[in-house]
């Protein structure tokens, strides 16, 4: 029988090898991720063949499996999948498919499967060059903000243990500036900023802060996908400062990403501001995703 267990550090070397395998772009094909969301998602995982299996449980998706991650024959394991949700007398349910994904499974299980497209779950993707320089009439507007952002006394700095602290002290005072305890996502999102911080170097994450006189005003956590690209999981600025958001998106990706094509920037949940703000950086990439079900 299949059994998933809980996302462990001790994980990440064989999770780690089995994505290597392939040049994922999609956010969710890191082991940090699943590993700092693990308590918000009630994130399990499991290893089938050469594949990698992530079950996650939210108020949007229900129970789902992440679209299996790895190298080989895929059929077996969705065949095991289809068998754990019978025994479990749930419905297999799949996120983050792929068109290239959707089309194997339709190959493999002729009309078993429907396939429906989640936007909202969409990755935003951007070349490190555009980010850098952003040129162009389109970005006239983020050049702007940035350099009435840079009229204040700052300095960027790269995350260590020795700011780790600091960078805490701004996210508690940002969560009381955005009355984070009243919001379930915003205190999901806590819980993974101190995991973030706490297994810093396990998780091998890296990152970057903006400071002020001297006072952490934004910070950026990231994690690397593969060689071309790097996922920003955590992004934190204080609003009311202008330009303190587009300063810390460019001078992060200016002073550790160049040696990167890409930077995924995840998805926008639906959230309408989000989405325009996520657009509004000229994406080079809108990752398409499919869920998947079994037709009834």
């Amino acid at each position: 029988m299949l059994e998933f267990k809980d996302v462990l550090l001790e994980d990440k070397e064989w999770v780690d090898q089995i994505l290597s395998k392939r040049k994922y772009l999609s956010c969710e094909y890191c082991f940090g991720n699943h590993f700092i969301w693990k308590n918000a998602y009630k994130i399990q995982i499991a290893k089938i063949n050469e594949f990698y299996v992530v079950l996650l449980h939210d108020d949007e998706r229900g129970t789902s499996f992440l679209y299996p991650a790895g190298s080989g024959d895929i059929k077996p394991v969705i065949e095991a999948l289809e068998d754990y949700c019978k025994e479990q007398d749930i419905a297999l349910k799949m996120h983050s498919a792929s068109r290239e994904d959707t089309e194997q499974l339709e190959e493999l299980f002729p009309d078993k499967f429907e396939f429906a497209s989640d936007r909202d779950n969409s990755d935003y993707i951007y070349t490190v060059d555009s980010l850098t320089n952003l040129a162009g009439k389109k970005l006239h507007g983020k050049r702007n903000h940035i350099k009435r952002f840079k009229e204040n006394n700052w300095k960027f700095e790269t995350i260590t243990k020795d700011n780790f602290e600091e960078c805490l002290a701004m996210n508690k005072e940002w969560c009381k500036i955005n009355d984070c305890g009243r919001d379930e996502q915003l205190k999901n999102e806590c819980c993974a900023i101190k995991q973030s911080f706490k297994y810093f170097d396990e998780l091998e994450f890296f990152g970057g802060l903006i400071k002020i006189d001297d006072k952490v005003v934004a910070y950026t956590i990231a994690e690397r996908i593969n060689d071309d690209v790097v996922v920003v999981h955590l992004e934190k600025a204080f609003s009311s400062i202008q330009g303190a958001y587009p300063a810390i998106n460019r001078e992060f990706v200016a002073n550790m990403c160049q040696s990167y094509k890409y930077v995924n920037r995840e998805e926008d949940l639906g959230v309408e501001g989000l989405r325009k703000a996520k657009l509004s950086y000229r994406p080079a990439i809108i990752l398409e995703k499919f869920s998947v079900k079994i037709k009834e």
